[in-house]
């Protein structure tokens, strides 16, 4: 598949028992959420309406996967105190656990001594790693996705994220610092 023919959707779509995505940066600057980053930082509240405009997309792909008997798991290193950035994640998480993804928190000094990614994934099935590319900005790089299947490249990264998630602390005892 050409990168610039690269669908995350698609790829999640095709899925078949696990979904995992690692998320390694304090800020991201992506267009889809700017609005709504905005939003809340200007009133303190954030959207956490399953069915609105902004979230009812991602619940419908996440609840199909989940349907399907996909594991969809999420997990974000973070720098403490986290920046603005990671609260409003925070204050939108129980969208992602309601859309049936598993979400778990993991303090950045509890990876330091771990050998991590260049920067954030998505496993597909242990099969695939899709990269998500940003610029220093946060925002989407071009190109924005790299997906790769090289058995070596899997295996380092789905070891990598599984490291991880076992540190991790889950959303529901995750306390913002």
């Amino acid at each position: 598949m050409p990168q610039n023919e690269l669908r995350f959707n698609d790829l999640l779509e095709a899925a078949q028992h696990s979904a995992v995505h690692l998320e390694m940066r304090d800020e991201y600057g992506v267009g889809d959420e700017a609005d709504d980053f905005t939003q809340w930082r200007e009133t303190g509240k954030r959207d956490g309406d399953p069915s609105s405009a902004y979230w009812a997309p991602w619940v419908d792909l996440i609840s199909r996967a989940r349907g399907r008997g996909v594991a969809v798991r999420r997990v974000r290193i973070v720098s403490e105190p986290v920046t603005d950035y990671i609260r409003y994640e925070h204050a939108g998480t129980q969208v992602n656990v309601y859309a049936g993804e598993q979400v778990r928190w993991l303090p950045r000094h509890g990876a330091v001594d771990l050998m991590l990614p260049g920067c954030d994934l998505w496993i597909f099935d242990g099969e695939q790693v899709l990269f998500n590319h940003f610029t220093g900005r946060g925002d989407w790089a071009s190109p924005p996705l790299e997906l790769r299947t090289e058995p070596a490249i899997v295996r380092q990264c789905s070891d990598a994220f599984e490291v991880v998630w076992e540190r991790a602390i889950p959303h529901d005892q995750y306390e913002i610092r």
